[in-house]
């Protein structure tokens, strides 16, 4: 299983090959790839700036993967999160989740962004026509976590 933060794109089609390389005993995988919208609370978005607490947010996610592997068992998953600057059209981050079932890692890959959204340390500034701001946890984010406890 592996985490990677980093500021560079990433390419999907890449990692989920890494993975069905390794493994060629799964017979599924879910991949989710979160994207910067045009369009945020306070207008269009122009850039997002993406922050992380470097080692905590690693061992946040890593600790994801132990949890969504001892619900599901799960073969192997992957995620990617950037952080930096980011231009709408952007990829922010991959959930990729390979099991010997579709039902394990569509299951553990929705578990993995419901919580990664409201657990890992992550903080977004948005630059709209208003100037920049600080975006906020949404209630919807926090309840899908909430479902998972």
């Amino acid at each position: 299983m592996k985490v990677v933060i980093q500021q560079s794109d990433f390419d999907v089609a890449r990692e989920m090959a890494e993975i069905r390389k390794s493994h060629p005993e799964i017979g599924a995988m879910v991949n989710f790839v979160g994207l910067v919208r045009d369009f945020g609370e306070a207008g269009r978005v122009r850039e997002m700036m993406l922050e992380h607490y470097p080692g905590m947010t690693e061992r946040c996610l890593e600790a994801l993967l132990v949890e969504a592997n001892e619900r599901w068992k799960i073969v192997d998953a992957t995620v990617v999160h950037r952080v930096g600057s980011l231009l709408p059209g952007d990829q922010i981050v991959l959930v990729l989740v390979a099991s010997h079932h579709r039902k394990e890692a569509f299951r553990a890959a929705e578990f993995l962004m419901d919580r990664l959204k409201t657990e890992a340390p992550f903080w977004k500034k948005e630059h709209t026509v208003e100037g920049w701001r600080w975006v906020d946890a949404k209630a919807s984010d926090e309840a899908a976590s909430s479902e998972w406890m």
